[in-house]
């Protein structure tokens, strides 16, 4: 009688078991839907003229416009300080990245993060185009480092920042 042990199994298993955990993964990738173009387009289109890019893409305002897309959106290291302390602009693209549409859609709509976010702007948004934002950042993907993290009032950022009246 032939007697399979975990050990003998494994090993047996082993490239076989490698195989079918890539077959599984494909599997899966495949049955996550496609992004639809129109929307994606949609979003990407919203993030130029609402301004996204010029806080949340490093560079983006001081080169007019001129950044490449791939580094659209993920975040800036340019403090901005007031009587809040200093923000800094989210990396979004990570921030969505384990966001649903349906979790991303409820944070939008409840958010009041720090100056000079004008978060009412999108919250003023329509559904469809909060949406098509989100469909554009997950298209992206997840790029970039996290923005550094907000400091207090009367703790000194480092530079470069810029400074709103008190």
């Amino acid at each position: 009688m032939f007697k399979t042990t975990r050990k003998t199994m494994f090993r047996r298993s082993g490239p076989l078991a490698g195989a079918a955990v890539l077959l599984l993964a494909q599997a899966v990738a495949l049955a996550q839907p496609a992004p639809d173009k129109k929307l994606v387009a949609r979003g990407r289109y919203l993030v130029q003229i609402a301004g996204c890019n010029d806080c949340h893409t490093p560079g983006y305002m001081q080169a007019g416009g001129k950044v490449d897309e791939k580094l659209w959106l993920t975040g800036d290291g340019l403090g901005w300080r007031g009587p809040w302390g200093t923000s800094y602009a989210t990396n979004l693209r990570l921030f969505v990245s384990n966001l649903s549409q349906q979790q991303w859609l409820q944070h939008v709509a409840t958010m009041k993060p720090r100056p000079p976010m004008p978060y009412f702007n999108l919250q003023a948004m329509s559904e469809a185009d909060r949406k098509a934002i989100y469909a554009y950042l997950k298209a992206m993907g997840p790029a970039g480092q996290p923005a550094p993290a907000w400091l207090p009032p009367g703790k000194e950022p480092p530079q470069p920042y810029a400074l709103f009246p008190g």
